[in-house]
Formats: structure tokens, C-alpha cells, sequence
């Protein structure tokens, strides 16, 4: 794959006019409905972006020029997109999206992961009340949103997911469970990975501590490496594989998912599947500025190339969407935070930017202040409810959703004042998105919406969104501190804080 020259495109979306919010709303009557979009159920608002018409036609031909169409062709047929790796990104046939043999063999994983669940549930590992899911990184993230955002009101098992090799998480995730009634799911694609193991040998500890006779027998693994699981000592009967193609930030939808399944039922994991599926068949067919992954690429990129913005915030409005924002911090900063191009040349100008955020209303007495005021230029991303579901009074939930909408039309109306304390620029860009209510089928759109909005950066940008290879050197350096070579190695500084620490 060869990375186009885009010098020229950029360019001339650089030398464009440069209106602002206000002139663009006063200019063109219809700019709320050519720049909003309802796919799968959700309602997407970019108009308080400074994309226009002769922007998104200009960004139109640059997608053209990077190949975009082929790009995505590509991915949907299980194709090579992943050069470094030589390996395609199956995980759309997670979702029965992708190629004809990868989507038999995820419906296959599938039957096994229900089958699995269905023993359980009949008590083939005896009277289960709960789960400790072990992974980090996309093997822990996608379980711990969906989990945290779908599961409070279920009935089903209690599921508890640890990732942090700090030994006080591990005693916040097992705290108040009881290991003769609990099942250990391990995550991870290669089944090495030095957290995850070393948590699995702990709960395995404390399993024998308390009770359990046959600690093993109580481990399940899902991995890309079952040769791997079933070395470490778990039984092939509970090895539930998925693919080398299934990256880890794009993996929930596969047998990593399978805390999500017993914490919610087969029927919710389906119906989130379903949802991002439809979310996948408007991304393969929709062209150009309809394409809504490409549309909020367009916006992603103007506002890091043409307006310089190093940040991007998201703010979720809602309680049970807590975590959204740690999750795209993985998704977006470890597919698109690379310095090198898709065929291994400097990239050459500025990759994803630094995404960060939280939960609305909280977030407004906490970090608000700089987005008004500030010198910094930070697009802003609000994500709101509309149905409310739970049980206090109503007025709560139309407070929540009036602060979500009032934050984005303040950012960018401003208010002047001569008092330069109390003058809000405004004139600063958001995007506004609204899911009906917060269900599976609804969640599992928007986090394939965000998947595909990430894969259209990665094209325009030319980078691979597939690799990590960024994560590996601390852990190296990591490693090396047991052998007396490597710590010879180290620099000065870290020398001394070693000893400080007493390592």
C-alpha cells in the first residue's frame, strides 16, 4: 500500500475561506439538515463545525485521492489491511459484515461462546453468582463499557472486570465475592501478555485460599493463542478462540464479549451484534459526505490540520456512559497515534489527536473553564440520552439533557464583553450526537461508528490503524530490569529511582 501525496489537497483546503459559526448559520437557512445525519437509530449533528460545502467537497476528492473506497472495499472483504502485520482486521465479521468464510467462522466462535454459556447456566460448573474477567488494554476496556453502561439493572451474573497489575485493583475486584461460586475469564490475544497472566496466577491463589478443589477447572480463556491456554493448564473445552485478525481494541464483538454476554443475556449480545452491523452496512454503501464515518473524519482532520488542535474532547451525558471516553482514548490514540505511514515512511505531519474527556454534568465545574475561555482551540464532542430510565424525578434527566445542548450552542455563540474576565470568544466547534436511549442495539452502532471513523482517519492520514507497535518498548525495558545486563543499560535517572523505590 503507498501513501498518496496530499500536499496539494491540504493545501488548498488550507486557502479556503475561513467563515465563522455565526457567518456560516447566517448564510445558508439549510446548513442544520446538510450537515445532520440519522443512521441506526442515532441522530449525528455537525453543523456546529466549520465544515461547508466547498470544505467537504475539497476533503470529498482528497478521500478519493487516498483510495478511501478501496481502503474500505478492502476491509469488508477480509482482505489485507494490516501490512506490518500481514493480516486483514476480520472484526466487522464479528457482526457478519465481513468476508463469506470469516462470517461462517465467527458464527461458528459464536454458537460455541452461547453454548458455553448455556452449560453454564445449567450448572455444569455448579452454582455460579458471578465472573472476574481478566484482561487490559481492548480486552478489557469493550467488556467494561458495555457491562457498566448495560448491565446495572441485570439479574444475570455479577460480572467484575480487573486489569491494572496494581495488587489494590485485585482486591477491589474480587472484594465481596465468593471463589466457590465465582468463574475466571482470562483476555488475551496472545495469552503471554505479562498483566494478565500474572492477575490469572493470582486469582487462581485465591481461588485455592478459598476452597476451590479444582482452581483450574474453573478458568476460561478466550485468546487468539489457544495452543497458548491450554500450555498455561486450562482445558481445551474452555479455550473459546477468536481471530488474529480481531485486534483488541476492536474485539468485543467476538468471544472477548463474553462477559458481556453473561452479564447481559445472549439476546443483548446479539441485538448490540445487530446494531453494529447496520452501522456497517451504511458505512460500505453510503458515499462520500453521507458516509458518516467519513463526514466526521472530515471534521477530525480540519481540525487538526487547518486549525492546528492537538486535543479532541468528548464529554458523555450521561452517568452510564462513564467509561465511552477511556475507550476512544485506546481506540483512536493507539490506532492513529503513529509517526509512520501505511508503507513505512515518515508520516510527515500531525497524527490523531490527543482524545480526552468525561461525564456532563460533572465535567462542566471541572475542565469547562478552559473550552470557554482558554487559549487553546479544542472541538468538543457531546453525547446525550434522550429517554430517560431512571426512577428520580424527570426534572434531573431535562437538566442533564438542556446542559448538553445549552454547552454546545454557548461554545459557540460566546459573549462579548469589555471586562476581558468575562468575555467568552466564543465561535469554538462541537458535535452533538443523540441516541434515542441507551440500549444495546443503539450502543453497539455508535461504538462501530466510532470504529469506522477511525479506520476513515487512518486513510486520509495514511497511516495502519492495526498496529500497536508504540505499547512494546516500556514493556521491554520492563522486562529487562530482572537481567543485571539491561539494568547496566538503563540511564542515570532511572538508575537512581530504582534504588529510591528499591528495586
Amino acid at each position: 500500500m503507498q501513501t498518496p501525496d496530499l500536499a496539494a489537497d491540504w493545501k488548498t483546503i488550507d486557502s479556503l475561506p475561513r467563515p465563522t459559526l455565526a457567518e456560516l448559520f447566517a448564510g445558508d437557512e439549510g446548513r442544520v439538515g446538510k450537515l445532520t445525519r440519522d443512521v441506526a437509530g442515532i441522530h449525528f449533528d455537525w453543523s456546529k463545525t466549520h465544515l461547508d460545502e466547498a470544505g467537504l467537497a475539497a476533503f470529498e476528492a482528497m478521500a478519493k485521492k487516498a483510495d478511501y473506497n478501496a481502503r474500505r472495499a478492502a476491509l469488508f472483504a477480509g482482505e489485507v489491511v494490516n501490512p506490518s502485520e500481514d493480516r486483514p482486521a476480520t472484526h466487522v465479521a464479528e457482526r457478519g459484515e465481513g468476508a463469506a468464510h470469516d462470517n461462517d467462522l465467527a458464527r461458528r466462535r459464536h454458537r460455541r461462546m452461547r453454548e458455553f454459556i448455556d452449560a453454564v447456566e445449567g450448572g455444569a460448573f455448579g452454582e455460579i453468582e458471578s465472573v472476574l474477567h481478566i484482561g487490559i488494554g481492548g480486552s478489557a476496556l469493550g467488556p467494561d463499557l458495555m457491562i457498566d453502561a448495560l448491565g446495572r439493572e441485570s439479574d444475570r451474573f455479577e460480572v467484575r472486570v480487573l486489569s491494572n497489575i496494581d495488587g489494590e485493583g485485585f482486591d477491589a475486584a474480587v472484594a465481596g465475592l465468593d471463589p466457590k461460586r465465582t468463574l475466571v475469564v482470562a483476555v488475551s490475544k496472545t495469552f503471554t501478555t505479562t498483566e494478565t497472566i500474572t492477575n490469572l496466577e493470582t486469582a487462581i491463589e485465591w481461588m485455592v485460599e478459598g476452597g476451590v478443589e479444582d482452581a483450574y477447572g474453573r478458568l476460561v480463556a478466550c485468546t487468539a493463542a489457544p495452543d497458548k491456554a491450554v500450555e498455561f493448564g486450562i482445558d481445551e473445552t474452555r479455550v473459546l478462540p477468536f481471530g488474529e485478525g480481531v485486534g483488541g481494541r476492536y474485539s468485543l464483538w467476538s468471544s472477548v464479549g463474553l462477559s458481556i454476554a453473561m452479564a447481559l443475556g445472549w439476546a443483548a449480545f446479539e441485538e448490540m451484534l445487530e446494531g453494529a452491523a447496520e452501522m456497517d452496512r451504511h458505512v460500505r454503501k453510503a458515499e462520500g459526505e453521507a458516509n458518516i464515518a467519513l463526514l466526521a473524519a472530515f471534521a477530525d482532520q480540519y481540525y487538526v490540520m487547518v486549525r492546528h488542535c492537538e486535543t479532541r474532547a468528548l464529554f458523555a451525558y450521561d452517568e452510564r456512559l462513564r467509561l465511552l471516553p477511556s475507550y476512544l482514548q485506546q481506540l483512536e490514540m493507539e490506532s492513529n497515534g503513529k509517526s509512520a505511514s501505511i508503507d513505512n515512511r515518515p508520516l510527515g505531519r500531525p497524527s490523531a489527536p490527543i482524545t480526552w474527556g468525561g461525564t456532563g454534568t460533572d465535567a462542566q465545574h471541572a475542565v469547562f473553564q478552559l473550552l470557554h475561555q482558554g487559549t487553546h482551540l479544542v472541538p468538543v464532542e457531546f453525547i446525550a440520552v434522550i429517554e430517560q430510565s431512571d426512577s428520580v424525578d424527570e426534572r434531573h434527566h431535562q437538566m442533564l439533557l438542556g446542559n448538553a445542548l445549552a454547552q454546545g450552542a454557548a461554545l459557540m455563540a460566546g459573549r462579548h464583553s469589555d471586562d476581558a474576565a468575562r468575555n467568552y470568544p466564543g465561535d469554538r466547534p462541537s458535535t452533538t450526537i443523540l441516541l434515542p436511549r441507551l440500549e444495546p442495539r443503539h450502543l453497539g452502532a455508535l461504538i462501530a461508528f466510532y470504529e469506522h471513523r477511525t479506520f476513515a482517519n487512518a486513510v486520509i492520514m495514511g497511516n495502519n490503524p492495526f498496529d500497536q507497535f508504540g505499547v512494546e518498548l516500556g514493556k521491554e525495558m520492563a522486562k529487562s530490569l530482572d537481567d543485571p545486563e539491561g539494568r547496566e543499560k538503563l540511564d542515570a535517572s532511572t538508575k537512581a529511582l530504582l534504588e529510591k523505590a528499591g528495586l
